[in-house]
Order: C-alpha cells, then sequence, then structure tokens
C-alpha cells in the first residue's frame, strides 16, 4: 500500500486537503495519536473500472486498491534545528513513500498567513530547505562516523564518496531527487530515507474564487520554479471541495459545473500520485471478491502473483489475462474474450498493464 506523507507550511491546508481526500465518499479508516501524531486515513483509491467489475459480478466483497495519507503537522522554519515540532515531523515524513506538499494560494483575513503574505513559491522553498537541511544533517553525522575509522571497508569506501558527493549537491540547496544513481548506488542510500529522495506532488490549495489565473498570486513564479525542479501539481480548491463532500453525488457535478471544475480535486489528487510512483492498477475479479492491486509498471506477471500471495508468486504457471477494455467490448463475458482471442494465456515474463485482469494459475 502507498503511503503519503501531506507536507507544508502552517495553515497552508495540510488538513483540509487531508479531509478532501478522506470525507469524500471514501473508504477511510483514520486514527491518531499523541500530541504530536498524525493523522492518518486509509483511503480507496477512485476507480470506475473497479466499481463497473462491481455492478457487473455483484461479488461478496469489494476491495479498491488502497493508499494511505498522513497529515503531518505544519513544518516551521529552521525544523531542522528543532523548531516547531522539529524531529518529531521529520522522522514521521521520512515513513512515506511520496510526499504531498500543500502550499497555500489562497488569502483569508482571518486566517493570516505566518509569513504575512501569499507567496506560493517562496513557501515551497522554505519546506524545501529545511527537508535538504535534514538530509544534509544525516550525510554528515554519517560521514564524520565513517572518518573516525582507522580503515574503511571497500563498501565504506564507496559509500563515502557517494555521500561526500551527496553532501556537495545538498550544500547547492539542490535536492537529492535531481541528482542522478546508479543501481549500487541506490542500494548503499537506501537505508538512509532522504527526505529530498522521496518523490513529490506540489498541491496548491485555492479557494473556490480563484478559477482564473489573474487570481492567484504569484502563480508564474511558482508554476517555472516547479517545471525548473521537474516536480507535478495539481489545484484544489481545498475549503470548498471539503464541503462537496457533504453532499450527494449530483449536487457536487452541479456545483462543480456551475465554477468550471471538471473533476473532484481528491481524484486528481489520487491520479497524480499514482502517476508520480509509476504505479498501475490490475484486477482480480469473481463471485467472492472483485479486488483491485496496485503494481508498478514494468512489473511482470510474477510480480502481479506475489502482490496477491506470496504462495502464487512461488508456484506460478500462467496468468489468465485479458485486459478491461477487451473484457467490456466482449460483452463482459470471458467465454466470449476466450472465442475471440483476447483473453489469453501469459508466462512469467510477460508486462502487466494497467487494467488487465488476472486470474493466476499455480501450483505449491
Amino acid at each position: 500500500m502507498l503511503h503519503c506523507g501531506i507536507v507544508g507550511l502552517p495553515l497552508a491546508g495540510k488538513s483540509t486537503v487531508f479531509n478532501v481526500i478522506t470525507r469524500a465518499g471514501a473508504e477511510v479508516k483514520a486514527y491518531a495519536g499523541g500530541k504530536t501524531d498524525p493523522n492518518r486515513a486509509v483511503v480507496g483509491v477512485p476507480d470506475p473500472r473497479h466499481d463497473r467489475l462491481t455492478e457487473i459480478f455483484r461479488p461478496k466483497k469489494s476491495t479498491p486498491a488502497l493508499m494511505e495519507f498522513v497529515d503531518l503537522a505544519g513544518l516551521s522554519r529552521d525544523a531542522s534545528k528543532g523548531a516547531g515540532l522539529g524531529n518529531s515531523f521529520l522522522s514521521f515524513a521520512q515513513d512515506a513513500d511520496a510526499l504531498v506538499h500543500v502550499v497555500r494560494g489562497f488569502d483569508n483575513a482571518d486566517v493570516p498567513h505566518p509569513e504575512m503574505a501569499i507567496d506560493p513559491a517562496r513557501d515551497w522553498r522554505i519546506v524545501e530547505t529545511e527537508l535538504i537541511l535534514r538530509d544534509l544533517g544525516a550525510v554528515e553525522n554519517r560521514l564524520s562516523r565513517l572518518g573516525a575509522k582507522k580503515k574503511l571497508l571497500p563498501e565504506e569506501e564507496r559509500e563515502r564518496e557517494l555521500l561526500g558527493r551527496c553532501s556537495a549537491f545538498l550544500m547547492e540547496e539542490r535536492s537529492l531527487r535531481e541528482m542522478a544513481f546508479t543501481p549500487d548506488e541506490e542500494r548503499l542510500v537506501r537505508g538512509f530515507t532522504f527526505l529530498t529522495r522521496k518523490p513529490e506532488l506540489v498541491v496548491l490549495n485555492l479557494d473556490e474564487s480563484q478559477t482564473s489565473e489573474e487570481r492567484i498570486p504569484q502563480v508564474g513564479a511558482l508554476e517555472a520554479l516547479l517545471r525548473e525542479r521537474n516536480l507535478r501539481s495539481v489545484r484544489v480548491y481545498g475549503r470548498m471541495e471539503m464541503d462537496l463532500g457533504e453532499l450527494s453525488p449530483e449536487d457536487q457535478q452541479e456545483f462543480m459545473e456551475d465554477l468550471g471544475v471538471r473533476e473532484p480535486g481528491r481524484e486528481r489528487l489520487m491520479a497524480e500520485a499514482y502517476r508520480l510512483l509509476g504505479l498501475l492498477s490490475f484486477f482480480t475479479a469473481g463471485d467472492d471478491e472483485v479486488k483491485a492491486w496496485t503494481i508498478h509498471q514494468g512489473d511482470n506477471a510474477v510480480a502481479a502473483a506475489g502482490a496477491i500471495h506470496s504462495d502464487l508468486a512461488r508456484g506460478f504457471i500462467r496468468a489468465q489475462v485479458v485486459s478491461y477494455d477487451d473484457f467490456m467490448a466482449h460483452g463482459a463475458q470471458f467465454s466470449k474474450c476466450r472465442e475471440a482471442g483476447v483473453l489469453r494465456l501469459e508466462g512469467k515474463d510477460y508486462i502487466v498493464r494497467d487494467g488487465d485482469i488476472i486470474e493466476i494459475r499455480f501450483n505449491v
């Protein structure tokens, strides 16, 4: 299951975005811990293909793909030095697979901006700087320990050289996601859980009056910055879309059409998170259960079998596969798909495609 940590400055609207994700008809399991523990929710990924398969098979159980969102406390300036929640925040952030970085585009006199003015590009840089400083501290601590050794093993020598390059990169105020790593280097740095290596999706949080570019302060500077850093972004009308979650689907659609919003922010955000991490969904479907499974683009049939259960991967024989589109085009019947030759048997090297409906044949 994909874990996304929601980060940003105080009063950027992180909790509002969290509520947009978790209150708009989602399958939510929310829970919270102590004073500094973040709010968490496990959310079903919106997918009309899963919904349609559920209507067709009418199974005893229907399970969408799942994502966990963690609403982290606001990241203050100097958090890397212990300000605000400091290291407590950063320790929660390092557990995430990806960061959802909320920046504030709305103005509200009742909720003053901590920096006293709306400037999304500046806000992004403040948070990014704190993440860079955290990673730099981790690099320097490890280099210090390596430097205290009288003799380094060959593996440690390679690590020291790599971390020296990471340090120089971070000192230039550049995130490590912009730095190229070989597969061996990837293995060496994996245990550090560097925050600036995590995929990041930027969410521009707006109000319902900001449906045109000229109503969003400094939006051009933010977009130029994100292009330079090769970062994806999505716009969410946070407060409005949180309130929409209380309406019927019909009223939601009518309200969005009045504002010129084609798709709920929650669905745009989750779709971008999938693309960001190179994920896809395949389905298992039958009378007992219709379920969406998440794997990475490029994964083969054995990896898909392992996502279902390790025994299926261990005893893999063949995968029976039909694409969702072909299944629907042939009357949503496996027998007709077989007659047309679009239901086929694939071996372990078959690369799974988004929307495949798969049955694993195995023997253990």
